[in-house]
């Protein structure tokens, strides 16, 4: 599925900042319609997408900072940020260290035991994907946005998808999520 999706993407997208301002664009979709408790997305969930889109694309608008989801992960207190669980709770990197996450704050969140067993080293969208569904709307969006601070660190925003292909990084550029599924199977945060 994830292949299928990838080459499609090769069509429309050349550079790893437009595929990250899709994805983030299409969150925000998400995000909105979750948050009126749609079932179904509407053209003004679609009209969002495309705004932002375009506005990150001129520099016109910018991602909220990783500041804005640090607030959020004080606020949501000691569950798993994956399933909601209380109990037995651990430090999960979201980029693995074992493909060169950190240790800093922005890269770590409380998970369960077993969703930290679960995931292990593997990519987050990966495990999402091998999970088959998909996960609270925040984490995706941290993720994005560590994924865009790293690019933009390490020059590759500019870069050609498939260029990243071939480079070993803490994060699969081509398990970003182009994709959400209806609104009614999503929700924003992990729930006790």
């Amino acid at each position: 599925m994830l292949i299928c999706l990838y080459i499609n993407l090769m069509k429309k997208y050349e550079t790893v900042a437009e595929l990250i301002y899709y994805s983030y664009a299409n969150l925000a979709m998400a995000h909105t319609a979750v948050d009126r408790e749609q079932d179904k997305y509407a053209s003004f969930n679609f009209m969002i997408r495309a705004r932002l889109f375009k506005g990150l694309k001129t520099g016109k608008m910018n991602m909220r900072s990783i500041f804005d989801d640090e607030k959020i992960k004080l606020q949501t207190g000691s569950i798993c940020n994956y399933c909601g669980a209380s109990d037995n709770l651990s430090l999960d990197h979201i980029f693995p260290k074992k493909f060169g996450g950190t240790d800093d704050a922005e890269n770590l969140i409380y998970a369960c035991r077993s969703c930290n067993s679960s995931k292990g080293a593997k990519d987050l969208m990966d495990w999402m994907e091998f999970r088959g569904e998909f996960l609270p709307l925040m984490i995706i969006r941290r993720y994005l946005k560590l994924t865009f601070n790293y690019c933009q660190k390490h020059d590759l925003l500019d870069k050609k998808i498939e260029e990243l292909e071939q480079m070993e990084l803490p994060f699969k550029i081509t398990a970003l999520p182009v994709k959400f599924p209806s609104p009614k199977t999503l929700t924003l945060n992990a729930c006790a």
